[in-house]
């Protein structure tokens, strides 16, 4: 009914859980289309999409980002940080996104990034070691400034420890 409220779930069985994971859906800005094809394509391995002049979808391990040029590579604004939260004694850049890899993964990911000479905003390291949700981290930059956290659990059923 027009004008009517709707109210919220209030119920922990309202939220969105299920069994199959569908892929998400992800659109950022860069300033350089070029330069996001290397990043995402070359370093990072993903498989290209669809693309057109100024855009490019991504398969990130299933999902779909799209990199969407904003403005010419000369006065586009960068995409960049918000602002950091403080979180096991390090600064993470926020907002952020990536994927959360296998342990064997993550090391190949890591050798492969510290090898192409990235500068990481936070270098591979174990986040809360020994306790719940022990896991293996990494943040550093795309080359319009986007955050990118790539992780791994030793233990997959610690994704969501409390």
């Amino acid at each position: 009914m027009r004008g009517t409220p709707v109210s919220a779930p209030t119920t922990e069985s309202a939220a969105i859980v299920t069994s199959v994971r569908p892929p998400f859906h992800l659109a950022i800005p860069v300033d350089d289309i070029e330069a996001a094809r290397e990043f995402y394509g070359t370093l990072l391995g993903f498989s290209r999409g669809r693309s057109a002049e100024r855009w490019t979808d991504w398969n990130v391990a299933g999902h779909q980002v799209v990199t969407h040029q904003v403005g010419e590579p000369s006065d586009a604004p960068r995409a960049g940080v918000a602002g950091t939260n403080p979180v096991d004694g390090h600064d993470v850049p926020v907002p952020h996104f990536g994927l959360v890899l296998t342990v064997p993964e993550f090391r190949a990911l890591a050798e492969r990034l510290t090898a192409a000479g990235t500068r990481f905003v936070i270098e591979p390291y174990v986040r809360f070691e020994g306790e719940p949700g022990e896991q293996w981290t990494m943040f550093f930059l795309d080359p319009a400034g986007n955050a990118l956290e790539f992780k791994a659990f030793a233990d997959p059923e610690q994704l969501f420890a409390v």
